[in-house]
């Protein structure tokens, strides 16, 4: 995307006073005497290129996140005490405040609470890809106020993304999943401008399926999207829906293989009182098949309940042709990412990115509120920057 103001131009950074704002919403285990541990410091190490750099600079850094939703009070299960131990570890020198969100500024985006974060800092720094689609008071207020720049992991996800946009590679493969059709309905019409083939698993393909007259049992799905779905699938863009699908009998719980619940392989209808769960062998392979087929491709979305070793093999095998494929590879954060982790391909994966929603709204709009907020300083700022 042109016009994102880079690290290296912010000139001399030596004695300069910078704030940073990363996302390191990580996930936190809570122990039976209320200390939280860090699960998983991804987010944490995937800043360290910018925070180290600035460093290296000769540059003072302060570090701001938001942790999970506290609703702008503080709560001590939402301190950011271990980040800021585990911080210390990784980038030394490098000082962490407090969660923003404990400020009801924050969300608000609080003119008072901008003026309180830029207080003593002399330039900002964007490197939070996962929350820039928020207007939030820490990614659309400082870029008003002081010299900015993008870090060195919202310039990647910038250009990779937009990338996608752009000039894919083809085929362009994009394999969703996910619980709602209403949820990801404007990626969806985007990306079907955009790609050569669209597969669909998940609770989502339920809907779609729906649209088909398959009998959709007792899962997920949403009669209101059906009329829009079976639009969708008389468009010119060819989509992929399973043939076949793994289901849960009456009486089973997701996630507890002791509770009972006869498990089965079906077609592409679902029994009554019966419960769709990940995609069957047949459509597992099928679906394979056209990631490794493909230029390019994003995955966005686990293609069932992978996390119960019963409904994973959808999802494995998605993950395993991902890891295959010639093409390159994009996983769109959340749940995906998490799959890729938990099926070790991420490693494999060309870009991995660090968002979710954000990763979503770029495709789909193809701007963000903070990256605006970054192109808005360039011009505001530059005297700054040049002094």
């Amino acid at each position: 995307m042109s016009g994102l103001p880079r690290l290296e131009d912010l000139g001399s950074l030596q004695g300069r006073s910078v704030l940073v704002r990363v996302d390191f919403n990580v996930p936190l285990s809570h122990g039976i005497d209320g200390t939280a541990e860090i699960s998983d410091d991804l987010r944490i190490r995937a800043a360290l290129p910018t925070l180290r750099w600035l460093l290296q600079q000769g540059a003072n850094v302060n570090a701001c996140t938001h942790l999970g939703r506290p609703q702008g009070v503080p709560e001590q299960r939402f301190s950011v005490t271990p980040l800021r131990q585990r911080l210390a570890e990784l980038a030394p020198g490098v000082e962490l405040l407090e969660n923003l969100r404990f400020n009801p500024g924050e969300t608000a985006n609080d003119p008072a609470f901008v003026t309180e974060l830029v207080a003593g800092h002399d330039i900002y720094v964007n490197d939070a890809f996962g929350a820039s689609h928020r207007a939030h008071a820490s990614i659309v207020g400082p870029p008003q106020f002081l010299a900015s720049a993008s870090g060195r992991l919202l310039a990647r996800e910038v250009e990779v993304l937009s990338g996608l946009r752009d000039a894919p590679r083809r085929p362009f493969v994009a394999v969703l999943g996910g619980a709602k059709v209403s949820d990801k309905l404007g990626v969806i019409d985007a990306l079907l401008e955009m790609v050569d083939a669209l597969v669909i698993g998940g609770a989502m393909c339920f809907t779609f399926l729906a649209a088909q007259g398959h009998r959709v049992g007792a899962s997920l799905y949403e009669d209101s999207m059906v009329q829009h779905c079976k639009q969708l699938l008389n468009g010119d863009t060819v989509i992929h829906l399973p043939e076949d699908l793994t289901v849960l009998g009456p009486g089973g719980v997701l996630g507890d293989p002791d509770a009972g619940g006869e498990v089965r392989q079906v077609g592409a209808d679902v029994p009554d009182g019966w419960i769709g769960t990940d995609i069957g062998p047949g459509s597992a392979a099928a679906f394979s098949d056209v990631i490794c087929s493909a230029g390019t491709v994003l995955w966005n979305g686990p293609m069932g309940v992978f996390e119960d070793p019963r409904f994973g093999g959808g999802t494995g095998a998605v993950a395993a042709a991902m890891a295959e494929t010639r093409a390159f590879t994009v996983v769109g954060g959340g749940d995906s990412a998490a799959a890729a982790r938990h099926f070790g391909v991420d490693r494999d994966m060309d870009h991995v990115s660090t968002g979710g929603g954000a990763t979503l709204e770029l495709i789909e709009k193809g701007d963000l509120p903070g990256l605006a907020a970054l192109r808005d300083s360039t011009t505001k700022n530059s005297t700054t920057r040049d002094s």
